[in-house]
């Protein structure tokens, strides 16, 4: 047997430690890789055609993500809120992911509807985004990749020049506060018509900030890929239709 020098044994064990250290350092970061999931419900009169079925998807979203069903993730923060107000400028607040977490999706479901009842008058991104904005910043989330999901129609009710044109008031649409939170922020339209999907796409100015839309009539497809009396942790079709066409991986900016 071939004799080792003290010193090359003490070599051989500082290099099995550096690698077992790597690996434990990999395994540890991929378990602890951070995610910021914001759903916005718009919760104004207009959106009230798709509420009931936005409401219903929400749910299996939420389901599905907190619980890492299919090959979606695991979102270290969920915030939930509404997209609206009973006046313009209205703040509102954000629960928690530990608000849906252990729930079943009916449960979800009846949940967001008590929490966001279709009830205000106007539809303000400006305002959801700038309080996204600050609870991303008190929370110190910031440089953690942020989706935002919007359930809307898209049509904004306020804007800072009343009485302009329809298809100005898209350019009135303020990203900016999400502009440098994250190298990845995402901003996701669902349920807008595909005429309101391009407003948004090329009318709301943006630089870092990501959009993907996603209209009613392909949002109307979901429940087709529900299997009937099989567990959510089986409907693999569902969430593979939720990752192919909801979450998308999208290029900085789409032509």
């Amino acid at each position: 047997m071939k004799y080792r020098t003290p010193n090359a044994v003490r070599w051989m064990a500082v290099a099995c430690g550096i690698v077992t250290t790597g690996c434990l350092q990999s395994a540890t970061t991929a378990r602890a890789a951070r995610s910021t999931l914001v759903i916005g419900i718009d919760v104004s009169g207009s959106f009230r055609p798709h509420y009931d079925d936005a409401i219903r998807f929400a749910s299996h979203y939420l389901y599905g993500h907190l619980n890492g069903l299919g090959e979606l993730r695991v979102p270290s923060t969920v915030l939930v809120g509404s997209v609206g107000g009973g006046q313009p400028g209205e703040a509102k607040s954000f629960q928690p992911e530990h608000m849906f977490q252990g729930k079943p999706v009916a449960e979800i479901e009846q949940t967001l509807r008590n929490l966001f009842p279709p009830e205000d008058t106007y539809t303000d991104f400006n305002a959801f985004f700038d309080r996204v904005a600050t609870h991303i910043k008190r929370r110190g989330l910031v440089l953690v990749p942020i989706n935002i999901m919007l359930f809307s129609d898209g049509v904004p009710d306020v804007t800072n020049t009343p009485g302009q044109q329809a298809g100005d008031r898209y350019s009135e649409i303020d990203l900016s506060s999400l502009e440098y939170l994250s190298r990845s922020v995402t901003v996701r339209l669902l349920y807008a018509t595909p005429t309101v999907s391009v407003e948004w796409e090329r009318g709301v100015k943006r630089q870092r900030v990501r959009m993907w839309t996603v209209d009613a009539p392909v949002m109307s497809g979901w429940t087709e890929q529900l299997a009937n009396d099989v567990e959510p942790a089986e409907q693999t079709a569902l969430w593979r239709w939720v990752e192919d066409n909801v979450n998308f991986r999208v290029r900085t900016r789409i032509l």
